[in-house]
């Protein structure tokens, strides 16, 4: 116990440093954010700490309660052992400059219906708390985290009061984080936003600065809107086919669009925007059926890599957008590309030996081999790979994304092909944007094809804050496309999310992107899930097939809306528009002209959206299976004694939610529907409240 009081003390000067104006300038951790959670999966894990804390510059030294913790060849490197009495839940503790940080610890194991579950609650009235914890599946060893120092690790039966020293009150916003466990596995993890010491109650207390609030619309630049004809640059060849030449649409017409107030109205709060770097003028690549080359019009083969292409636009235009997007309550993220440049991009031509081989060591053309090269790979003849694993590559290219933040007031990145670069890129562009903008909320999302293992091995405070769900979206789609698919398949896939990446993660969550056929034209069955997607949108006009195709795509849009992560609607999802795999699911926008089916649809996603906005619930709450079935899943999540209960039925059958059971006593009769009915009809969905 005397240990954890100096743990605490140290950290109290810690945050009173960092709170100071007289020492703003050199806190010793970065109390904004908290560090990751640390996760062990075997008996043996080599951690570098600076992951947790990118912010340090010297580490003193690093030691835990339960682990063996030793000393590792490389700066600021560590062997965590486990031990015979090591729990589930620990933590570690860092040492820098006489200040003390702690990272939360948890050896992976499965979860069972017997595990612990937590959910916050008001506390009170008569109580000084600032909340309180209740557990059901007790009793349980809980740890409470606020920002980065252990408060308390105490053992409780039914609930807990939080109380908190007075000081916290002097951060604007920070987080308590509580864990929970027993002999029968882990808990869920909670998450509390503080806004001056006190818990945040109230939509109007979220900015758009909070990660958690994000909803996101996939904005593909060429194909989004044509705002200024006189920047149009086709190829105009007969080797290029015309689906795949540049049809016109640049950053003026995403800035017309914001004035319309067509995000506002569909209430998005992020725009990502693909590649707008300069790419080649002239065709590349190849394919014989049909025999065609490729413009970039896609943007992800920059020729310069901090210029934008003159065909969407300037350096005015994108400031113009951003600022009319923050005038809105609007983030804007940049489609960033590190992994290769057009092989007649002068940086290339500068530097030729920056680049991995073209040959694989057993002499093969190493050319999109993803897995089994997947940090030496390239992606086509013409647009080499760096080679990652050089500090000089790492830097230069670090820099280069750098620019983009220096120049312009963007909030953030998504990163293109995250498990294709080496982690050293990561950690270099990370550290390089928290310490010169320790204050700015720079939000930065990967794109991993993977395991949850591989894809969580990125997700750290010294990398990136989350990546794209994709294993969650083929598990939706696969319950609810293939006539043998099944909602319980989709809960293992969600589950398996929840204990990888946390309760209140940053995964983005997709109704689709670029790189993959239309769910609505496989939801429909105009698309056969076993035919070739490509060649199909090359030979043959792809619709929405089944009108019930469109009941199918307000599903996943509900679903995403409502799981922790950060929904991602790819342009043209909010209305069903159809489509093979690319360039046929890169068609033209469409504005006007809708059918009723389409409107609404949209209506639906605007209600949604709505709710996600407005109900805390939905940001901070945590998430509890309900009923799980091949046909039917539903599931709550509560927030403050606030829940929102969400059902949805691929079946052919009538589900009556009020049979469904409510954790932590809430009463049933209280559910206000929102949308939908109690009795959820087949291929349809309900969401209720409970205020």
């Amino acid at each position: 116990m005397r240990n954890i009081f100096c743990l605490i003390l140290t950290g109290i000067l810690a945050i009173i440093q960092a709170c100071s104006p007289s020492l703003a300038r050199k806190p010793v951790f970065d109390v904004l954010e908290p560090a990751s959670v640390l996760t062990l999966e075997q008996d043996t894990t080599i951690v570098l700490v600076r992951d947790y804390f990118p912010s340090l510059d010297k580490i003193d030294r690093t030691e835990s309660p339960h682990l063996k913790v030793v000393p590792y060849p490389g700066q600021d490197t560590v062997m965590l052992i486990l031990r015979e009495d090591t729990p589930l839940m620990t933590v570690l503790h860092v040492f820098s400059k006489g200040q003390a940080g702690n990272i939360p610890v948890r050896k992976m194991t499965a979860c069972t219906e017997s595990s612990p579950r937590l959910a916050v609650f008001p506390s009170l009235p008569d109580t000084d708390a600032l909340c309180t914890i209740r557990l059901e599946n007790g009793p349980a060893t809980l740890y409470l985290f606020w920002q980065n120092s252990l408060v308390q690790a105490v053992r409780i039966t039914d609930s807990y009061n939080v109380l908190l020293p007075g000081f916290t009150a002097l951060m604007d916003r920070s987080w308590i984080r509580i864990y929970a466990f027993n002999d029968n596995g882990h808990s869920n993890d909670l998450l509390i936003p503080l806004e001056k010491g006190r818990p945040v109650l109230r939509q109007d207390q979220i900015s758009r600065s909070d990660k958690q609030a994000q909803i996101m619309y996939q904005v593909f630049v060429d194909r989004f809107y044509n705002g200024n004809p006189s920047n149009d640059r086709r190829i105009n060849s007969p080797e290029v086919h015309p689906r795949v030449d540049y049809h016109g649409g640049d950053l003026e017409g995403v800035v017309l669009k914001i004035k319309e107030g067509f995000f506002r109205e569909l209430g998005i709060t992020t725009i990502w925007l693909s590649p707008i770097t300069q790419n080649p003028y002239d065709a590349w690549g190849q394919i014989e059926d049909p025999k065609t080359r490729f413009s970039g019009y896609h943007g992800y083969w920059p020729l310069y890599i901090t210029k934008v292409d003159e065909r969407f636009g300037n350096e005015q235009v994108l400031e113009e957008l951003l600022d009319r997007a923050h005038n809105d309550n609007m983030n804007v993220i940049l489609d960033h590309v590190a992994n290769h440049m057009h092989i007649n991009s002068p940086t290339l031509q500068e530097h030729p030996d920056w680049v991995t081989s073209p040959v694989t060591p057993d002499g093969r053309p190493n050319f999109e081999l993803w897995d089994e090269f997947r940090l030496t790979t390239w992606f086509d003849k013409h647009i080499p790979k760096f080679d990652f694993s050089r500090q000089d590559v790492c830097q230069a290219l670090s820099d280069s994304a750098l620019f983009w933040l220096q120049h312009f007031d963007i909030d953030g990145f998504r990163h293109d092909a995250t498990k294709h670069i080496d982690k050293l890129f990561w950690r270099t562009l990370t550290r390089k944007i928290v310490k010169e903008f320790p204050e700015r909320p720079v939000i930065q999302l990967g794109e991993t094809y993977g395991t949850p293992s591989l894809i969580g091995d990125y997700v750290k405070k010294g990398m990136l804050d989350g990546q794209f769900d994709f294993n969650l979206y083929y598990a939706f789609l696969n319950a609810t496309v293939d006539p043998e698919g099944s909602f319980i398949n989709l809960w293992h896939e969600l589950e398996t999310g929840l204990m990888q990446y946390g309760y209140h993660n940053l995964m983005g969550n997709i109704s689709g992107n670029h790189d993959m056929a239309r769910y609505i034209s496989l939801a429909g069955g105009a698309l056969d899930r076993n035919e070739n997607h490509k060649l199909a949108g090359w030979k043959r006009n792809i619709g929405t097939g089944d009108p019930d195709s469109y009941y199918y795509l307000a599903m996943l849009h509900a679903f995403n809306m409502t799981l922790p992560g950060i929904p991602c609607i790819y342009y043209g999802d909010e209305i069903g528009m159809p489509g093979a795999n690319d360039p046929d699911n890169r068609r033209m926008m469409v504005f006007e002209g809708y059918a009723s089916q389409q409107l609404l649809l949209r209506e639906r996603v605007k209600r949604l959206t709505s709710l996600r906005r407005t109900n805390l619930a939905l940001l901070y709450g945590d998430l509890f299976p309900l009923h799980t079935s091949t046909n039917v899943l539903a599931y709550v999540r509560i927030y403050m004694g606030k829940a929102v209960v969400v059902c949805l039925n691929k079946g052919s059958e009538f589900f009556d939610m009020r049979s469904l059971r409510l954790p932590f006593d809430l009463n049933p009769e209280a559910m206000i529907p929102y949308m939908g009915e109690t009795v959820v009809a087949p291929k349809g969905f309900t969401i209720m409240v409970i205020e």
